[in-house]
């Protein structure tokens, strides 16, 4: 008879129950983890209640680390308890794409959390070789964060940050938008403006770093002057996006994070300013590179490690799997003030690494 486990399934959008059930058994060339910690990201908020997943029904949860419980055959490299981040794509390392080492853009990719099961369970099973060990005494729910830190550095490594450079990043108090100005920060950038709607969220870009931190567009425009070399948008929101090429300097760079759930409009003052002060804007999705999972992840891991990365002070909830529906239908609601908010399926007496 199966074991079973908790685990919170999607069964529809907007129906989202804790259940019972079957926990996994490790393939071949797999492990079972143990879950530590699992991160809420906004495209969370959206598949499960406004556009559903590719597959139902379904346990959601992407952004997670865990210990590793059991070795499936032929597995080497890793023991039963090495506590792993894990990148949420499995790439098919197939086709054209990934053969060029473009594993982001993979074109038949898997994924927890949206077409395999995720992480807001107790344990959940994959592939050995995509995982990576976490360093030494670096906390679990650290290892949980390395992905939305991770595409932080993968969106400013699609511009020309330098030592010097004006930057704003915009939804700069959300998890993504701390470390893009976290990274901004170590690459030298002189001037990192945060922009977020929520006064509390501002705030906390000033821990991570920001030199100014604004919640409203009369903030931001008494600043702007001739404008930023690098402007990173992470907030999907369509007006946000005009605005970020509205505040974009001569040969500056918009680099787009957010998904939009709407039709995006650029004004026709901000497109003239596009084509007359020649702005570049970019799309970056995912964050991974060869060899998978791509140097985004293991330079996040070193800056965690090494504290030069910090990450516990934007943690605004620790809760169990049976908070899971509440906190995110809330989240999507936007009646809690929250940042990141982490998920402990399995408690809070984490072992240490």
């Amino acid at each position: 008879m199966s074991e079973k486990m908790k685990a919170v399934v999607m069964h529809a959008v907007g129906d989202i129950r804790l259940e019972e059930i079957d926990k996994p058994v490790a393939g071949p060339g797999e492990v079972v983890m143990k879950i530590a910690a699992c991160g809420v990201c906004g495209s969370d908020l959206d598949r499960m209640y406004k556009k559903g997943p590719h597959k139902l029904p379904l346990v959601t949860g992407h952004e997670f680390s865990g210990y590793i419980e059991e070795l499936g055959e032929g597995v080497e490299g890793f023991e039963v308890g090495d506590l792993v981040t894990v990148p949420p794509m499995l790439p098919c390392f197939e086709c054209a794409p990934c053969v060029q080492g473009e594993f982001s853009l993979c074109e038949n990719y898997d994924y927890y959390g949206s077409r395999r099961n995720g992480a807001y369970a107790e344990y959940v099973a994959g592939p050995a070789n995509l995982l990576l060990k976490v360093p030494a005494g670096l906390d679990a729910r650290a290892a949980a964060m390395v992905d939305p830190a991770a595409i932080a550095l993968h969106a400013i490594w699609r511009t020309k940050l330098t030592a010097g450079s004006r930057v704003a990043v915009m939804g700069g108090g959300g998890p993504i938008g701390l470390f893009a100005v976290q990274w901004a920060r170590i690459m030298g950038a002189t001037d990192i403006v945060a922009v977020d709607v929520s006064e509390e969220k501002a705030k906390l870009a000033l821990e991570a770093g920001a030199t100014t931190a604004v919640s409203s567009t009369e903030e931001l425009e008494k600043i702007v002057g001739s404008g930023f070399d690098v402007v990173v948008e992470t907030t999907g929101v369509p007006a946000v996006a005009d605005q970020s090429v509205g505040i974009a300097a001569r040969h500056g760079e918009v680099t787009l994070i957010g998904i939009p759930n709407a039709p995006v409009e650029i004004s026709a003052g901000n497109w003239a300013r596009l084509m007359r002060l020649e702005i570049n804007i970019c799309g970056s999705w995912n964050s991974f590179g060869a060899p998978f999972p791509g140097a985004e992840w293991t330079t996040t891991l070193e800056h965690m490690a090494n504290g030069n990365l910090l990450w516990e002070f934007m943690i605004t909830h620790e809760e169990p799997l049976e908070k899971v529906a509440e906190t995110i239908r809330n989240m999507s609601e936007r009646t809690i003030h929250s940042s990141k908010v982490l998920f402990l399926p399995n408690g809070t007496d984490l072992p240490t690494n």
